[in-house]
């Protein structure tokens, strides 16, 4: 099991920018994946970007060429930077992490991004 916990958040202008950090409890170099999902309301929730195995990346193709995802793993902590950021972004920005492919997921609490017009 792993802890995390995501800062970053925020109120932002359209074409803005954010970096999400995502704080972790334990080593995040062996996780089996981490990365980002997240929720607006009356949405579901959608995967925004995640690492696999350590370096195999996926981002969303509603993201694709705006938001970049990368760790760092001597402070244990994974970034989403998010550019050119739009309304439609707007959402609880959760950070997720499976420590094996047959274990749980766990989640981080969300930080709220808000892209106003």
């Amino acid at each position: 099991q792993v802890q995390l916990v995501e800062s970053g958040g925020g109120l932002v202008e359209t074409g803005g920018s954010l970096r999400l950090s995502c704080a972790a409890s334990r080593s995040i170099a062996s996780l089996y994946k981490v990365g980002w999902y997240r929720q607006a309301p009356g949405k579901q929730r959608e995967l925004v970007a995640r690492i696999t195995g350590g370096s195999n990346t996926n981002i969303a193709d509603s993201v694709k060429g705006r938001f970049t995802i990368s760790r760092d793993n001597a402070v244990n902590t994974v970034y989403l930077q998010m550019n050119s950021l739009k309304p439609e972004d707007t959402a609880v920005y959760l950070c997720y992490a499976q420590v094996a492919v047959w274990g749980p997921i766990d989640w981080g609490q969300g930080t709220q991004v808000t892209v106003s017009a």
